[in-house]
């Protein structure tokens, strides 16, 4: 499928007046600027968020589009072009304006079988090219039924709005509950399989009303409608088909069949008697009066119809309360994308500020073990300087007992010393004066009472030892060996 132009339609085309609008669409003429001609321009709202409920899937429009670029037929709509831009994408469409089919009959002051079966086949037609491409349309209802131009003797059918259209695949079971409740077949209000058989059903809905101006399912709530479709249960009221021929009402009920797989095909219907009989013929103009006020009132009973069912459709504003809400809508993405990211950001910085608390923690951790490892350092350090301190005092202690003890041996070594020298004095002049006296004695004499020895040694060892016992009591002994060598000395000198 070709991709939707991303460019602003109203570069291309100008946008006119509104024609119609639905749930989430609306439908716009416009003219091309550089051909002049006039189209339908369809904007069909996007659903901007999967959780949301407004506006049309993607998926869905792409359908719609791609269904439509594959038919080519005069009673379909033709699509000219597709254009999207942030909140639409617009269908350049073929203008229908002749308006929709049951407004132009209810507005005819008679209307005969011949009629009714010329654009019923106009219908069945448009129809057949589907159903021979496998594609059912699933909304087959009055206002889906349009006229190219009313302004001509016989109006072309145009089927429009192929948002619900679906391709039927072999072997694919396609299910779903949608459509217009009063034109839906059984088997969608079962919730069964559905298929071509579908569009038939609400053919044959189509066709009652248009001959009756009656709906055959129409109940006062759309629950009771819904039953009424799945009893299949309606009838040929003889207030509404009291001039209505059997082909006709056998046409409607064939079509009006619950079994599928008895219910007239597309071919089917195109080659029922009825639809042939009435191809060629055309309408006596030279009627019975009352023939004609009859065939009146049947057109007024479907101009009563056309009229109820205008009336009873709320007016919908979806679209226009969808452009005033697209605003709020893009401001609320807008805070939900700031929101998306704040959320991000504020995980980003929850990540970040548990990494550092996963990284304070673990540096809490090492300062505190650290911390009481240095603790214990201190402690011991604590310890070992009141040690120091302790010995440091204790040998001020012993220094100063030193200094003392040391002060006092060196008072007593001086005092010693002093006493020595005095003695030393004392002695040397005690020698001096013995050397004198020893010096006046004659030195030829005998030993006096003493045999073999001589006076000298006998004076020198008494003096040696009044010398060593005088030395003994005064300086200990210490000189002793010093003072006798220096008398030995003396002596022999002499």
């Amino acid at each position: 499928m070709d991709p939707f132009k991303q460019q602003r339609v109203e570069d291309f085309y100008e946008i006119g007046e509104e024609l119609g609008s639905g749930q989430f669409a609306i439908v716009k003429q416009c003219r091309e600027k550089s051909t002049g001609l006039q189209f339908a321009a369809k904007f069909i709202k996007k659903r901007q968020s999967i959780a949301s409920s407004r506006g049309v899937r993607r998926e869905e429009i792409e359908r719609e589009v791609y269904i439509l670029q594959q038919i080519q037929h005069p009673n379909i709509v033709t699509l000219h072009d597709v254009y999207e831009n942030r909140t639409d994408v617009v269908l350049i469409l073929e203008l229908v304006s002749g308006g929709e089919l049951f407004d132009f009959l209810a507005q005819k002051e008679s209307l005969s079988e011949e009629e009714a079966t010329q654009f019923i086949k106009q219908i069945l037609e448009g129809v057949n090219y589907l159903h021979a491409r496998k594609i059912a349309h699933f909304d087959l209802k009055p206002e889906n039924i349009m006229l190219l131009d009313k302004n001509v003797p016989l109006p072309r059918i145009k089927l429009i709005d192929f948002g619900l259209a679906h391709k039927i695949e072999a072997g694919v079971e396609f299910k779903n509950i949608f459509g217009t409740p009063e034109f839906v077949a059984p088997e969608i209000v079962n919730y069964e399989p559905l298929g071509l058989e579908a569009d038939m059903w609400s053919i044959g809905v189509i066709t009652y009303i248009l001959l009756s101006g009656a709906s055959p399912f129409l109940g006062e709530t759309k629950q009771d409608t819904l039953g009424n479709i799945s009893a299949i249960n309606y009838e040929f009221d003889e207030e509404f088909f009291c001039h209505t021929s059997e082909l006709a009402k056998k046409f409607i009920s064939q079509l009006l069949e619950k079994d599928k797989k008895k219910r007239l095909t597309i071919q089917d219907a195109l080659n029922h008697p009825w639809i042939k009989s009435n191809e060629h013929k055309e309408e006596n103009k030279a009627q019975e009066p009352k023939k004609r006020e009859r065939r009146q009132l049947k057109t007024k009973r479907l101009r009563e119809y056309t009229i109820k069912s205008h009336s009873s459709m709320p007016p919908n504003n979806t679209y226009v309360n969808f452009e005033r809400f697209a605003q709020v809508v893009e401001d609320i993405d807008q805070m939900e994308s700031s929101f998306v990211s704040l959320a991000v950001a504020h995980d980003s910085l929850q990540e970040d500020i548990d990494a550092m608390v996963s990284i304070y923690n673990e540096k809490e951790a090492w300062y505190k073990e650290e911390s009481e490892g240095v603790r214990h350092d201190l402690s011991q350090i604590r310890y070992e300087f009141r040690k120091v301190e302790a010995l440091k005092r204790s040998l001020q202690d012993d220094m100063q007992a030193f200094s003392c003890g040391l002060s006092a041996i060196s008072s007593r070594y001086q005092e010693r010393q002093n006493h020595f020298d005095a003695l030393r004095l004392e002695l040397s002049n005690e020698l001096k004066w013995v050397q004198e006296v020893m010096g006046s004695f004659p030195m030829d004499g005998g030993g006096g009472g003493y045999p073999n020895c001589n006076f000298s040694t006998v004076f020198n060892n008494d003096v040696n030892e009044a010398l060593k016992e005088l030395l003994n009591r005064s300086c200990g002994g210490e000189l002793l060996s010093g003072i006798n060598l220096d008398f030995t000395e003396t002596g022999q000198q002499r």
